[in-house]
């Protein structure tokens, strides 16, 4: 897996749990209302608002010398909330060249086609490289206390993929795209004791029958190299834990400094009893900046800003633009 630097790097947060207009950001970060105002906008009013929805979708804009490239990563939970928040944030989806899905949960797919649709509608109609994990289409669901199973809505097969113009790539393994100025990652080893994945859920197998899938094997990291900074690191749910995916970006590119890591962190639900070792393990990273969000919730959110203080800690929210 190549990975070459680039002089800048641009993440537009188009979906994700949270709005924040109000907010002071350090350096190099802009909210919502921030936006409104840059492109024109001169009064506030609710026809100008993007909306929250559980799900994370990110924009991508590396840029070397002269070359630019765009990655989508994830489209959020439903069409409704990505196609109102991309109108209303003036981003032009004909830019994109290339769709990464984090893994294969609805609340990260749910409007993939309709993205492609609007892509392929400013680009020309060209196809447009699609990059996922041959496990991200299961059958899935959680397992409720009194031992059923809630099923999960699929997200687009292949076959739905490719009727909207993707050009689907499945790997196991880490991969480059775009000139290498974008890895994604490949299985993501499991090394803490502490992270154990997404406890309760399960899959069916090629025989139809619901079996284990806790591990969520089909999730990647998705990495940027920038110069004279380090990494930037966007994970989307971290169902492998984020302290593995931080372990494995770094054994990848071991003489690479990490510098931000963005996406959600899984610390709510049951997974709210690891935020203590959490915390301490991100300490280790000396990362300058951590964009957390969508599933990361407010008790992890409190933690880290205990520990790291908003010179470090910028939550994620619809709208928000962060530049290096």
């Amino acid at each position: 897996m190549m990975l070459d630097a680039v002089d800048a790097l641009e993440i537009h947060i188009l979906v994700d749990n949270t709005t924040d207009m109000l907010s002071t950001t350090p350096a190099g970060v802009t909210s919502e209302a921030m936006g409104l105002f840059s492109r024109g906008g001169q009064m506030m009013a609710g026809l100008c608002l993007c909306c929250a929805a559980h799900g994370l979708s990110c924009l991508i804009t590396a840029r070397k010398g002269d070359t630019e490239r765009t990655v989508l990563f994830d489209t959020g939970p439903e069409e409704y909330a990505f196609e109102r928040n991309v109108s209303r944030l003036g981003v032009d989806l004909g830019k994109v060249q290339s769709v990464v899905l984090s893994h294969g949960h609805w609340d990260h797919a749910g409007a993939l086609l309709l993205a492609l649709n609007a892509i392929r509608q400013r680009n020309g109609s060209k196809t447009v490289p699609f990059y996922g994990h041959p496990d991200m289409f299961h059958k899935r669901a959680a397992t409720l206390p009194n031992g059923k199973y809630r099923e999960m809505i699929d997200v687009p097969s292949v076959e739905q993929l490719t009727a909207a113009g993707a050009e689907v790539a499945l790997y196991r393994e880490p991969v480059s795209l775009l000139n290498d100025m974008f890895a994604v990652s490949g299985e993501i080893p499991r090394r803490t004791a502490f992270e154990r994945g997404l406890p309760g859920q399960v899959r069916k197998n090629a025989d139809g029958q619901w079996e284990k899938d806790e591990m969520l094997v089909d999730e990647r990291w998705l990495g940027v190299k920038v110069k004279d900074k380090g990494l930037v690191i966007f994970s989307a749910c971290s169902h492998a834990g984020i302290i593995n995916v931080l372990h494995d970006a770094r054994d990848r590119f071991p003489d690479i400094p990490i510098h931000a890591v963005f996406g959600g962190f899984h610390l709510s639900g049951a997974n709210e009893a690891i935020i203590p070792e959490t915390v301490e393990g991100l300490k280790q990273f000396g990362l300058k900046l951590i964009g957390a969000g969508h599933c990361t919730g407010w008790r992890a959110i409190a933690a880290m800003a205990n520990v790291f203080g908003d010179k470090v800690l910028a939550p994620t929210a619809v709208g928000k633009r962060y530049v290096f």
